[in-house]
């Protein structure tokens, strides 16, 4: 007796698309004028320093057991820590990335603190500086977009342009992002 088996073809399988992937095409869903897309590729770390450095500049407290590392605890190191291990659970590659671009922006931040120190400007004025004119130039690049996204896509594509960038930069070596 032969038994009547019904091949069935398999699909092939999809992988669903990660979390990061969805924010990567929402983001790019709202960059699509060219204009807006150079300015954010260029406004955008700027934003992240200047922001970096702003929060660097907020007085912290002495805390007696750190000791000779007092200066190196400060509330730049908590959003560091927040933000790294956010951009973790999106991708870890990418979030190695981010921590090094961390360690870069302290690197430029403490060269401002050594100038300040030799009678330069006030630590937090060339931080805010960057910060207005970043913030500034987004905001009219965004205004090219026929599309105008609500002020949490906004905020939302801020926080990930970062990560983004990173991405197109590692595009090409075809990483597992």
């Amino acid at each position: 007796m032969s038994k009547n088996k019904t091949v069935q073809k398999s699909s092939p399988t999809v992988e669903p698309r990660r979390k990061v992937h969805q924010l990567f095409a929402a983001y790019e869903a709202a960059h699509q004028h060219p204009v807006n897309k150079v300015i954010s590729y260029i406004a955008t770390p700027f934003l992240f320093f200047g922001l970096f450095a702003l929060v660097w500049a907020i007085p912290f407290p002495h805390i007696a057991f750190l000791g000779q590392y007092n200066g190196f605890v400060n509330w730049a190191s908590f959003v560091l820590a927040i933000s790294v291990f956010c951009y973790y659970r999106l991708s870890p590659v990418l979030s190695y990335f981010i921590l090094f671009t961390y360690f870069a922006f302290s690197f430029f931040i403490i060269k401002l603190e050594h100038w300040e120190q030799a009678g330069g400007p006030a630590f937090y004025i060339v931080p805010l500086i960057v910060t207005v004119v970043s913030i500034t130039a987004i905001m009219l690049a965004e205004g090219l977009e026929q599309a105008k996204p609500s002020a949490s896509v906004r905020l939302r594509n801020l926080l990930i342009g970062p990560l983004y960038l990173w991405h197109l930069i590692l595009k090409p070596l075809r990483l597992n992002i």
